[in-house]
């Protein structure tokens, strides 16, 4: 375990101050369309003045930071964790406050929680129960997925609530954990349906929970109870057709679709060719598939790695995750983090059904990325603050609030040094568990400095946080990023093949509808098809890369008068939007498959 200082139990008073002041100079800032050499200046959390320093004069009482040679970047937005999460009769160690303490230190400023009510439970009840655990302990900002594991008229009723008066407008569905969680393809429908009315996101862990079953009924009886059983049961075909399978559901009911935790090269290759396809998914890999593969594990240390969908055996793996993520096949990293320690992991010895699914990973997830994306050479710099913070913003609406460096924006800030290495071990982590299933691995990409709403909570390795200085921070429905894609893709195809429709008013018409159906079911191959052959990648330059534009904000600003109000941006950078090829060369529809 780390040797940081203990926790503050109370916010100082330099923390509470209305006047604290950071001036951040001679860095080169990334943000995920570009990166430019600029000082940044903030004030009360917020970024007051992104530009040179030839435009800016800075009053006294400030703390400076010299950030030559270094990037500054967003903080990380973890989009999935969970914090003290009961399961299987145990609780995850990593509570609120040692969960966004260890979040921080790696870089990651605002973490996104499920709340998973138990069947028949209230889902306000839960939200209320998370609310009370988090609210006291977080360290960073954090916002709430709610988990939908059962589905009445109550619940679309308080899916409402959540939308219009609590701050959510992300629902976690799983198509497995047969008889806790997973949903039906009726009930789905029916709650991808009632998502899209409330304009918001609908999410999905994908796995076939029938076929798991079956296959672990099997295993069992032949003997088969090691961990080595776990991943038995749930092969990749398994995660492979459930990512489908979800995608048309959604397709079907015009929701976007936010396919969490792929561990799969053939999962993320089926959301890439979705997208392609115009459906509106995006997807999500985990820092434990990029980082590790389950090659070269022993088989007494197996048991501690084991979680949902599972980390693949093959070493190719997160090579392939990560390619996935350079073409935008994928738009996001999480942790998954749920952390238990060897104790509660060995519960599951002799029986690989109740060993506690879970991993760490918040703390170290950025640093991951960087070392097998950006030092591999397969993501810049640009694409690497997509895929760890601008994508999540963007996807759940607090996009430029969150994930950007800019006037206006919360002064979550990272100050990156690309070039500094450290070593992960369970030894000097700040989680809270007894193992780090990433030991001894060396990776490039270092905080040298990280700020939450303008704190600096992390310095030079020292990490001095305080326990409630975090916030909830709703997510309002209607993520334009999300929606614009779905309303506007519509519109266009109407008008454009069938234009008398626009002239007659004849907006509800049944030609309307077969435009639509026309535009966005494309022709699907036998699953076989896909699993058998291997997709191929966009090449260099495509659409699907990132840029690195260099570019500059010019003004003068006298922060000694310092009276910013919020600025608003329209940026339709970062993930691309998913494009529907109406008639690709050759004449025939684009497809799915």
């Amino acid at each position: 375990m780390s040797t940081s200082p203990k926790p503050v139990k109370k916010v100082p008073i330099h923390l509470q101050s209305a006047a604290n002041r950071v001036y951040i100079k001679n860095g080169e800032i990334v943000n995920h369309d570009k990166s430019f050499k600029a000082d940044v200046y903030i004030e009360d959390g917020i970024i007051k003045f992104v530009g040179p320093p030839s435009e800016i004069t800075i009053p006294g009482g400030v703390r400076t930071i010299d950030a030559s040679g270094l990037l500054i970047i967003p903080g990380g937005i973890d989009p999935h964790t969970h914090m003290q999460l009961p399961f299987g009769g145990a609780v995850a160690v990593d509570d609120f406050y040692h969960g966004t303490k260890a979040a921080v230190a790696g870089g990651t400023t605002m973490i996104i929680d499920f709340v998973l009510p138990n069947k028949h439970e209230s889902m306000i009840e839960a939200y209320d129960k998370w609310r009370s655990w988090a609210d006291p302990k977080v360290c960073c900002d954090y916002g709430l997925h709610v988990g939908i594991t059962w589905w009445s008229k109550s619940v679309s009723e308080e899916l409402g609530i959540l939308c219009k008066e609590l701050g959510v407008n992300s629902f976690k569905t799983f198509m497995a954990y047969k008889g806790l969680y997973q949903l039906n393809d009726s009930d789905l429908l029916d709650v991808f349906e009632r998502i899209r009315q409330l304009n918001g996101v609908a999410m999905v862990h994908a796995e076939n929970g029938d076929i798991i079953a079956k296959n672990t009924q099997r295993l069992l009886s032949e003997g088969i109870n090691g961990p080595e059983g776990h991943e038995l049961s749930r092969p990749e075909e398994v995660e492979a057709e459930a990512v489908h399978r979800a995608c048309v559901l959604a397709h079907q009911m015009k929701t976007p679709l936010f396919v969490s935790g792929l561990t799969s090269k053939s999962s993320a290759e089926l959301v890439g060719r979705a997208r392609r396809s115009g459906y509106c998914v995006f997807g999500e890999t985990l820092a434990s598939s990029i980082g590790r593969s389950m090659s070269g594990v022993a088989k007494g240390e197996r048991i501690y790695y084991i979680t949902s969908p599972p980390i693949r055996e093959s070493a190719e793996t997160p090579r392939q995750l990560m390619k996935s993520l350079a073409y935008d096949d994928l738009q996001l990293t999480g942790s998954d983090n749920c952390t238990f320690n060897k104790d509660q992991k060995a519960k599951g010895k002799g029986d690989f059904t109740k060993i506690p699914n879970g991993v760490n990973g918040v703390e170290d997830r950025m640093s991951l990325v960087w070392e097998k994306g950006v030092q591999a050479g397969l993501l810049d710099p640009c694409r690497f603050v997509a895929v760890t913070s601008t994508n999540a913003a963007k996807i759940f609406n607090i996009y430029p609030q969150k994930g950007r460096i800019a006037v206006g924006s919360d002064a979550d800030i990272v100050i990156w040094n690309p070039n500094a290495t450290r070593t992960i071990s369970k030894d000097t982590h700040h989680q809270a568990c007894d193992f780090n299933i990433f030991e001894g691995m060396t990776v490039h990409g270092v905080c040298e400095f990280v700020l939450v709403r303008g704190r600096i909570c992390a310095e030079r390795g020292q990490v001095r946080v305080a326990e409630g200085f975090g916030r909830f921070i709703p997510t309002p429905v209607r993520p334009p990023f999300v929606y614009d894609i779905i309303e506007g893709k519509v519109q266009s195809a109407v008008q454009e093949d069938h234009p008398e429709e626009r002239q007659n008013g004849g907006g509800n018409s049944v030609a309307k509808k077969f435009a639509e159906l026309d535009i966005q079911i494309p022709i699907q191959e036998p699953i076989s098809a896909m699993l058998a052959g291997n997709l191929a990648m966009p090449a260099e330059g495509s659409l699907c890369s990132t840029p690195s534009v260099h570019g500059r904000v010019d003004g003068k600003h006298d922060m000694q008068q310092s009276s910013f109000s919020i600025s608003e941006e329209l940026d339709r950078g970062g993930v691309r939007a998913c494009i529907k090829v109406k008639n690709p060369p050759g004449g025939k529809s684009s497809g799915f498959w």
